[in-house]
């Protein structure tokens, strides 16, 4: 099987490059089907398929079935109509929050109320908006903390809510989410709730405006002070830029702008050929050390909706070289001892989507080159006779038996993107929120947004 669609692949490669697209495009919709139509006979109802025992399993006490509503966009942006009803259905009709059980707040905001909002966008379903709200509700009840950041885990039943020690990320990346719902909902209560969680990070930056990368959320002490853009402060960066764009927030706007500086200023490390971003002291600038995350390649990205596409197109290659030299990416690695601390790949989507942001930004093809690579390797080493799997080694290729939602959410969605130039989504006119849900810039109303989210 495997061999066969390689060949199928290699063949493709000899064609112009319209009918390679149209080709890859193809088969990366036909996969996502297969992959689904395995989760829907394995694991439906519940949280997460396991491919190579074909069983499931739950994040918490309870199932809250996150793969089919952080698939839900991609069946719409791939025009898969009837799967995507039938999320709807089970939405609109039988889903329920009112769950005795403690969930992450910062994935269930991200993951699940990002894929409501995008349902909503897509239906504007009155029940599905309900859903939302309620949801939202419930996750609102974690910024009670001193210092407005949110606790790491909230009760979705009690309200009750614990873990002062957050991440940066954990800590503030909400204001795209809440500030969509109190658009649509028309109660600035969710974004300011948000915003002021930002704000608490971002008022307790250093002089040369680093922020650390775990903090109290009670205290308001950094319990770390390293600096760095990757898996853990990543969405913090990358809803700065995404809500300001959105919602034209001039505050945010301002911390965008100081921060990005200080992050090209002390955590940039550049050759002629290549370009990291470390680890920094976030008092000082001072490195503390080269290991990277896989995460990290999410940054190209970010830097071409920051209209600085050479520098995008330079970390971009940065990476592309990491991946031609296992065949995937591993999870960390220390790009100066240029060896990897953990070498496991887990179908992460962030290169493929900053080739595609870069394609879609500079039409460029050599990105499109690059994600028949990816995608290439992907099929090679993660494909599994039901679906696909994670790689617990990227030097053995050895699988292991996990599929995360975020493959059906943002891995195949910005797949399906890059090889469909013609999908009607494209960098200038759509917000994505961290998951890859996608929000249309135009169906926000400038005159509405400030009096909605409270905006002065």
């Amino acid at each position: 099987m495997k061999k066969c669609i390689l060949a199928v692949v290699a063949m493709i490669s000899h064609l112009p490059m319209k009918a390679q697209t149209a080709e890859l495009s193809n088969s990366v919709k036909q996969e996502f089907v297969k992959a689904w139509d395995t989760y829907k006979r394995y694991a439906w109802g519940h949280d997460v398929l396991l491919p190579l025992t074909k069983q499931y399993t739950d994040w918490y006490e309870e199932p809250l079935r996150i793969s089919p509503v952080d698939a839900y966009s991609t069946m719409k942006v791939m025009g898969l109509q009837k799967q995507a009803r039938e999320i709807e259905k089970y939405v609109a009709d039988s889903c329920s929050f009112n769950k005795d059980v403690y969930v992450k707040t910062f994935d269930m905001n991200k993951r699940v109320l990002g894929g409501l909002l995008a349902m909503y966008s897509y239906t504007h379903n009155p029940k599905v908006l309900e859903q939302t709200k309620d949801l939202g509700d419930r996750l609102l009840q974690a910024f009670k903390s001193p210092t407005g950041i949110p606790y790491y885990w909230v009760n979705l039943k009690t309200g009750k809510a614990r873990g002062e020690k957050v991440n940066t990320a954990e800590a503030a990346a909400y204001t795209l989410e809440m500030g969509i719902l109190s658009y649509y909902t028309k109660d600035p209560k969710y974004y300011q709730a948000a915003k002021k969680a930002t704000l608490a990070v971002y008022g307790r930056r250093s002089e040369i405006n680093l922020v650390g990368n775990v903090i109290n959320n009670e205290t308001g002490d950094w319990l770390e002070t390293v600096s760095y853009i990757g898996a853990g402060g990543d969405v913090y960066y990358e809803y700065l830029l995404k809500t300001w764009l959105l919602f034209r927030d001039p505050e945010i706007k301002t911390m965008w702008e100081q921060t990005i500086t200080a992050v090209h200023t002390y955590d940039a490390e550049e050759s002629d050929t290549t370009v990291w971003y470390r680890k920094t002291d976030m008092y000082s600038g001072a490195m503390k050390n080269s290991a990277v995350t896989l995460y990290d390649a999410f940054f190209p990205a970010l830097l071409c909706i920051d209209d600085d596409a050479a520098r995008a197109a330079k970390l971009q290659f940065t990476w592309d070289k990491l991946w031609k030299k296992y065949g995937l990416e591993p999870m960390i690695y220390d790009y100066r001892k240029q060896l990897p601390s953990s070498p496991v790949y887990e179908l992460n989507p962030e290169i493929i989507e900053s080739a595609w942001y870069l394609y879609d930004y500079t039409k460029d093809t050599t990105y499109v080159e690059m994600g028949k690579q990816y995608y290439s390797d992907i099929l090679k080493y993660c494909k599994t006779p039901a679906a696909f799997s994670s790689i617990a080694d990227v030097r053995t290729k050895k699988q292991q038996n996990e599929l995360p939602t975020y493959f059906f959410a943002e891995t195949m969605k910005y797949l399906y993107l890059l090889f469909t130039p013609d999908s009607g989504l494209n960098t200038a006119e759509y917000v994505f929120n961290t998951e890859a849900h996608p929000f249309r810039i135009a169906d926000f109303n400038t005159a509405e947004i400030g009096r909605r989210l409270g905006i002065n």
